[in-house]
């Protein structure tokens, strides 16, 4: 099977005052990641999918290995660990153009349903068509 790849270069918006990126910037650009699998690779845009749908994060894992600085390319990967009936294991790292690790980790994410009101939210087994393309993401 195969990753989801996306590159993305570290902006000005993304570091601190000591050039390297912030913390809380890395699960941004996860979460971009994850929004652009499912738009790209699912057929499954956040735009659509949350008329009636999302896809929160339940669980989240991460080790930071090296600093990202201003300018630098990463490539950004994501996989399928696990996949449950309305849940999936996605494995993430983040490289730089040296080659090495700047993040790696776990996600969580879940299939969920809002109700019409939209106040409450239950999980939703995948379709599956949708188990299908995630299928093809497992490594």
């Amino acid at each position: 099977m195969s990753e989801f790849i996306k590159q993305e270069k570290v902006r000005f918006q993304h570091v601190d005052y000591a050039g390297i990126v912030f913390y809380p910037r890395f699960l941004e650009m996860l979460n971009c990641l994850v929004e652009d699998w499912f738009e790209e690779a699912l057929n499954r845009p956040f735009s659509k999918m949350h008329e009636t749908n999302g896809i929160p994060t339940v669980d989240l894992k991460i080790q930071f290995k090296n600093a990202a600085r201003l300018g630098e390319i990463l490539t950004k990967k994501l996989w399928v660990k696990e996949l449950k009936n309305s849940s999936i294991l996605c494995g993430f790292q983040f490289v730089n153009e040296s080659e090495n690790t700047v993040l790696e980790g776990e996600v969580t994410l879940v299939n969920v349903a809002f109700n019409p009101e939209r106040n409450g939210i239950k999980a939703e087994p995948f379709t599956e068509e949708m188990k299908n393309k995630i299928k093809q993401y497992e490594l």
